[in-house]
């Protein structure tokens, strides 16, 4: 074999697997995790067999298309413990993944989820979490009686926001996120919302 022809197979293998991992990207952010992999190979043109050749399990593609957003979500929760105002830091950490997630279906769900790819970044991001919950509590200003499930269940309601579009989904998400905010504050104060979304449900 030549150079010339390893060169190209080399840039081939490049191509395949950049195309995979937009093409998976893509597929999970707007339908979840159980996109299989032989569909995902069929949008990327390629066999079932280079995606494995890439990598050898789904986990493993899922671990290389969430490495990077899992890490920004830990950023955003490391953002909000830097808030000087812990109660300010929370309210921004629960806007911000609100909204990411609302754009990502597939980020939802591997955050909430037992994958061994997501453990440590999940759980990095969890333990920050703590703090800032303690944080605010010690403050006074979010209620005593709130926990991390009541903050990871407004998540995952979060997740099943259907809308006509990615923008109106990013609406309704900032709306949801000021309902819980405001639920979860000791002595709530009753802001005015975000406007209303008109949302996909019924038959």
């Amino acid at each position: 074999m030549t150079a010339e022809v390893r060169q190209k197979r080399r840039s081939d293998a490049r191509d395949n697997r950049a195309r995979i991992l937009a093409v998976a990207r893509a597929a999970f952010a707007a339908e979840g995790l159980n996109v299989p992999i032989r569909e995902i190979a069929r949008r990327a043109q390629v066999g079932a067999a280079t995606v494995y050749r890439h990598f050898p399990t789904k986990e493993a593609l899922l671990g290389e298309v969430f490495a990077e957003p899992m890490a920004m979500c830990s950023a955003v929760v490391e953002e909000g413990l830097a808030e000087a105002d812990p109660w300010r830091g929370l309210c921004l950490v629960i806007e911000k993944l609100m909204e990411v997630h609302a754009l990502d279906r597939g980020l939802s769900r591997a955050f909430t989820s037992r994958l061994p790819y997501f453990t440590a970044d999940r759980d990095r991001s969890i333990r920050l979490l703590l703090q800032l919950i303690r944080r605010a509590k010690e403050a006074g200003d979010l209620r005593p009686d709130i926990v991390l499930e009541d903050v990871v269940l407004a998540m995952m309601a979060n997740e099943g926001i259907r809308a006509e579009s990615p923008e109106q989904r990013v609406a309704a998400s900032r709306r949801f996120a000021a309902l819980m905010i405001q639920s979860f504050r000791a002595d709530p104060v009753r802001a005015p919302l975000p406007p209303a979304v008109r949302l996909e449900f019924g038959a």
